[in-house]
């Protein structure tokens, strides 16, 4: 599969695995969990055909790991909008997690923080460079440093999603600081 189809089955799936599910008459169960067979089905009836190679291709190249694949189902790991229990457990996070956003955004978040907004979780990298390549998506990147440590200190529960990203319900103002 070329990477151009690659990038465009991937975007499609998120759409419809994060955000859409109806749109395509998909169902996701409570975990966020839907069949293989009714995904490709359901692909096919919309005027998006993919077959399951070119699925397994997409899982397994992506390198945001987007998806999980479990025996004969399939979800997005995390970024949600539809109501979804990831059933993922707290978890200790280290010290500093980063955020990377563009620099519109930077007077919204000194003054509100980082929040989900249409999401479920805030989105925390484990390293620099990943937040750089968030944040460019959006133009220039800006990478904010997370004090999560102090945030696990002060109550604040953290998951860590099984593609190594980091999600908290928010992130108060006082514990940024922009990297430069």
């Amino acid at each position: 599969m070329d990477e151009r189809r690659t990038v465009k089955v991937s975007r499609f799936l998120s759409q419809h695995l994060r955000h859409d599910p109806g749109r395509i008459g998909i169902g996701l169960d409570a975990h966020g969990w839907v069949a293989l067979d009714e995904l490709l089905e359901a692909c096919a009836r919309h005027g998006f055909a993919l077959t399951r190679d070119e699925l397994a291709h997409v899982v397994a190249v992506s390198d945001k790991q987007r998806f999980a694949v479990d025996g004969d189902r399939i979800r997005a790991n995390q970024g949600h909008s539809v109501p979804v229990d990831l059933g993922l457990p707290p978890a200790e996070p280290p010290a500093y997690l980063y955020h990377g956003t563009a620099a519109r955004a930077l007077d919204a978040i000194r003054s509100e923080g980082l929040r989900p907004m249409n999401r479920h979780h805030v989105h925390l990298s484990p390293d620099r460079g990943t937040a750089v390549r968030v944040g460019a998506r959006r133009g220039a990147p800006v990478v904010l440093s997370v004090d999560a440590g102090a945030m696990h200190r002060a109550g604040h529960l953290f998951h860590v999603s099984v593609n190594g990203v980091w999600l908290t319900d928010s992130v108060p103002p006082a514990f940024l600081r922009l990297r430069t």
